[in-house]
């Protein structure tokens, strides 16, 4: 055999020891809380296929949106669909659903009152300050009877599409990871299951009023269109097995609900 062709050869060795001993990893963003504990759950299912996977938290709702677009992250698990495309619009991102997750149901809490029944005139509610969020918090509150909303308006409403306001309750729109420490100083807040637990509320038994456990607000994995990153497949599986799905109903009892069949 030549030279040449046994430096061919050799060449071609190399890169193959080179790609067997390549790491698989993927790095996925996420809030804190139950995303993160969830996706350390996913994290020790893929370390038995010898995929590593690299948490990345952030503590806000438009950083893991950023960094997945600019490719920092592979994907993140921290949103609903409605939220993503209302985010990709507005930014003109290519960002798109892989897989259900859970549902992280938004409840109303209070210090204050009991019921709705007990909610004085007036009353200050406080509500998420993302488009998405707070229409989705002023249909709560339109199927809680204590408002009617411009008929047809959806998850698309505002303040300014409240048709009626019997009680003429007063709003005030705070960033999500603020509502909790805002809650002794407002008559009720809407707060979504990431925070309240984060801030060591009972999204069980604490709330006055619960989302419909039917919601379509199921959160999902998301990555970049078109990303045919071959790891997804097994990210997927990670997350919809039984060890996940057996975290879940015995770590948050029913105050979270699983948006997938287990695999």
């Amino acid at each position: 055999m030549s030279v040449s062709k046994l430096l061919a050869l050799g060449l071609s060795l190399i890169l193959a020891v080179t790609v067997w001993a390549a790491p698989k990893t993927l790095r996925v963003g996420v809030n804190p809380g139950p995303h993160e504990e969830i996706m350390e759950i996913v994290r020790d299912v893929l370390k038995k296929k010898d995929i590593k996977l690299e948490i990345v938290s952030f503590a806000d709702f438009v950083t893991p949106n950023l960094a997945l677009a600019d490719g920092s992250i592979d994907a993140n698990s921290f949103q609903h669909e409605p939220y993503l495309k209302k985010f990709c619009a507005d930014r003109k991102l290519d960002l798109v659903k892989l897989a259900p997750t859970i549902v992280f149901p938004i409840n109303l809490y209070s210090k204050k009152v009991k019921s709705l029944s007990e909610l004085r005139d007036k009353a200050i509610i406080a509500i998420p300050n993302d488009p998405t969020n707070a229409g989705r918090v002023l249909m709560l509150l339109e199927n809680a009877g204590l408002i009617k909303l411009k008929p047809g308006i959806g998850i698309e409403a505002t303040v300014f599409d409240i048709a009626s306001n019997p009680k003429k309750l007063q709003f005030v729109e705070l960033e999500a990871a603020q509502l909790p420490r805002a809650l002794p100083d407002v008559d009720m807040a809407a707060i979504n299951t990431t925070y309240a637990v984060s801030a060591g509320l009972d999204p069980v038994k604490g709330p006055i009023y619960t989302e419909n456990k039917d919601s379509a607000y199921v959160n999902i994995i998301a990555i970049r269109k078109n990303d045919n990153n071959p790891l997804f497949e097994e990210l997927i599986k990670a997350y919809h097995s039984k060890e996940v799905a057996d975290y879940v109903t015995s770590k948050y009892a029913g105050s979270l609900v699983l948006g997938f069949t287990v695999e």
